[in-house]
């Protein structure tokens, strides 16, 4: 499929400090691209500049052929935005509040399946100010897309939601996903991150500093894996050293930690096995979307770039 965004060179500064810098990436219709990064790295800014919501300073954006500081009308056609800071009147209620954007979406879906799909159905006639944080935020991504939008953001959608919630919300981003829409997916959960994109861009101080699906991230940028189980007796495991593959072995009472690359947990097995040790709770630990992401960003936020200053 052809990509339903473009975005080439952006820049955006406040004053003297510049908050995206020079990024550029794409989203293919029936995709789900995520933006990974620090509090501060521009995530936000740069899905308020692609819809158009602030101008940017510099670059190229096209959303199906229009960019939105050109056609604002026709891309509030083709977009649905949940963004991170969103209010409703605090009288109104969801149902209303759904039936009110649906008029002015009449291409969209039946308001009420909405309020079925995002469990609202029991909150159908609670006041917005009577709402729970969570609530709130199935009712924003609700209305997002209201106006079946061919390209949808989603700014921190599962915020404030409790696992089962969170769960149902990424089936039902996949079953967009499923009908050819286009999804950009601002998140701090690696593990949503990791269910639901294709692709991955992170950002540190408005710059992108990898992209790629969640699996080449984390091939990139990690290394081995750790097989950790309960050892009695004596010591006597110096064996596990000539395994092939193995760089550190250690041990923490009766706890066993083996790190190393390659298929570890097969080659530690094996070998435990031909000297006749069966330990119950034998496991690996893989390296996962969390470690690469924290590879990239230093696992602090960013000092924010100054205008001139490299």
């Amino acid at each position: 499929m052809g990509a339903a965004v473009r975005v080439n060179g952006l820049r955006k500064q406040y004053g003297d400090v510049v908050a995206v810098d020079d990024v550029s990436f794409e989203v293919g219709a029936g995709e789900i691209v995520g933006l990974l990064g620090p509090n501060g790295s521009g995530k936000t800014t740069t899905v308020e500049c692609v819809q158009g919501l602030r101008r940017a300073d510099r670059g190229e954006i096209d959303i199906f052929g229009s960019d939105p500081r050109r056609d604002a009308p026709r891309v509030r056609r083709l977009v649905g935005s949940q963004l991170q800071d969103s209010a409703l009147p605090d009288r109104i209620k969801v149902w209303e509040a759904l039936r009110l954007f649906s008029v002015l979406s009449p291409q969209g879906p039946p308001w009420e399946r909405l309020l079925d799909d995002w469990g609202l159905g029991p909150q159908r006639n609670t006041a917005f100010g009577d709402l729970s944080g969570g609530q709130r935020q199935r009712l924003f991504v609700a209305l997002a897309l209201v106006n079946e939008p061919k390209v949808v953001f989603l700014d921190e959608m599962t915020t404030g939601l409790d696992p089962a919630a969170r769960r149902v919300a990424w089936d039902l981003v996949a079953a967009v996903r499923e009908r050819g829409t286009a999804v950009v997916l601002v998140t701090h959960f690696m593990d949503e991150a990791a269910r639901l994109c294709d692709r991955i861009m992170v950002l540190s101080a408005g710059r992108v500093v990898a992209t790629g699906t969640p699996a080449e991230l984390v091939a990139a940028r990690t290394h081995g894996s750790i097989v950790r189980f309960t050892a009695g007796g004596p010591d006597g495991l110096d064996y596990l050293r000539g395994v092939p593959g193995v760089a550190r072995l250690s041990r923490t009472g009766d706890q066993v930690e083996v790190a190393g690359t390659g298929p570890l947990l097969v080659r530690v097995a094996h070998a435990l096995a031909v000297h006749h040790e069966e330990p119950a709770d034998l496991r690996v630990e893989l390296p996962s979307l969390e470690d690469a992401y924290l590879a990239l960003t230093g696992g602090a936020a960013p000092a924010p770039r100054r205008a001139g200053k490299e």
